[in-house]
């Protein structure tokens, strides 16, 4: 049985966000609610205020990539890599919904990939509000298409990019 699992919150421009790890891995990340429903702690870990500087400085515009370790608790070999592969699109780049099945090798698995990203339990850090439709719109985000659009904005890619 691995590290007890801790989860803590952040306070961010978007709204509270909860992050849960075990041990050094951050295993889900919850924007708006603690959709894991675990008991949040009132003391914060090292890792997790390591981590929350990297939060600070991406909400400052400060850092492009995250280096926080992760670890998946669920997902099928699909679905890990699709969420693998969005740490392959360079913030303030978007790509879309058939790139993205393109890197799990099964181009004519967009939807598939779509229903992935919505599962992606590390919204943010495995950037799945990076990824738009091909027709220029820009699609769902798990956490609320507002939080999508803010964060595009916040990365200076929504040039061209078809609003609902």
């Amino acid at each position: 049985m691995g590290p007890k699992a801790e989860t803590f919150l952040y306070k961010s421009a978007i709204g509270n966000i909860f992050c849960t790890f075990e041990g050094d891995f951050l295993v889900d990340v919850s924007v708006g609610e603690n959709e894991s429903g675990n008991h949040v702690s009132e003391k914060t870990s090292k890792t997790a205020t390591l981590f929350f500087k990297e939060l600070d400085d991406y909400f400052k515009s400060d850092l492009r990539k995250f280096k926080q370790k992760i670890k998946f608790l669920i997902g099928t070999p699909f679905e890990r890599q699709i969420w693998l592969a969005l740490k392959n699109i360079p913030c303030g780049e978007v790509r879309t919904y058939k790139w993205i099945a393109e890197q799990a090798g099964s181009a004519a698995a967009v939807r598939a990939a779509g229903q992935a990203l919505k599962k992606n339990p590390l919204p943010i850090i495995l950037p799945c509000h990076r990824i738009v439709a091909s027709n220029g719109g820009i699609g769902g985000f798990s956490c609320g298409v507002e939080k999508k659009i803010w964060l595009l904005r916040h990365e200076g890619v929504l040039c061209g990019l078809r609003l609902r």
